[in-house]
């Protein structure tokens, strides 16, 4: 830690401002990042897959509908007729693909829900574990936005890697299954990578924004703890 003269307090009687304030590089706050997730590895491995089983659903339902989009524009009678019943929809009933499309949004949903309520209560249970690291650091004179910094960049990380591991896993499955029902020839590949190039870049955006906002809430509650009643806390 190397302390720079930025902290501001006016003195009784004149203008001059004194202070010093603990500042830590970027690189420091992700190094300390890793090895709190390689100290708690088994939680942060629960975390990490609450995210890649989120993420996989999700590039699973937006391949999906890229697959059945690019096989109905072919307006194959026989591939029709595949898709109706593998699918149990009629393609041509845009109500009933309303409805299967409605359903999927529900357990997408759902998925995304408990991903976020896994973040958000592991990293409470961390904040929890963290008291006298919390406390020491803040003795130190770290402020608050270094220690909501920190929790924000281990979320971020656990997102980034978890969606990073979910995209192929859901891509693959469903891209599979799907060209194994209807054959991999019967797919316009021109069309597709564009649409799979959007969807990677969605989930990607999902999975980063959902770790990190689930990491607000438990980065407040560790900024906010006083340094005195963290140190108090036995191990």
């Amino acid at each position: 830690m190397t302390p720079t003269n930025t902290a501001e307090r006016l003195l009784p009687g004149d203008r001059r401002r004194i202070g010093k304030q603990i500042v830590l590089p970027w690189s420091k706050s992700l190094e300390i990042c890793i090895g709190s997730i390689r100290t708690r590895l088994g939680r942060s491995i629960v975390t990490l897959l609450g995210i890649v089983l989120a993420i996989a659903f999700l590039m699973s339902i937006l391949t999906s509908q890229a697959l059945i989009d690019n096989l109905r524009s072919q307006d194959n009678e026989h591939i029709n007729l595949l898709l109706a019943q593998d699918a149990g929809v009629d393609v041509h009933d845009a109500t009933s693909l309303d409805h299967k499309h409605q359903q999927d949004m529900w357990l997408l949903t759902l998925s995304m829900l408990v991903a976020f309520v896994g973040i958000v209560n592991s990293m409470l249970m961390s904040v929890t574990e963290r008291f006298r690291e919390i406390g020491t650091m803040k003795c130190l004179g770290a402020l608050d936005a270094f220690i909501i910094r920190l929790f924000f960049i281990e979320s971020t990380i656990q997102g980034v890697v978890g969606t990073l591991i979910g995209i192929p896993i859901g891509f693959l499955m469903t891209y599979l299954r799907n060209g194994v029902t209807f054959g991999f020839g019967t797919f316009h590949y021109g069309p597709l990578l564009g649409r799979t190039a959007l969807n990677l870049t969605i989930c990607l955006i999902v999975g980063t924004v959902l770790a990190i906002i689930a990491a607000w809430w438990p980065a407040r509650v560790a900024a906010r703890m006083q340094p005195v009643e963290a140190m108090r806390v036995e191990e």
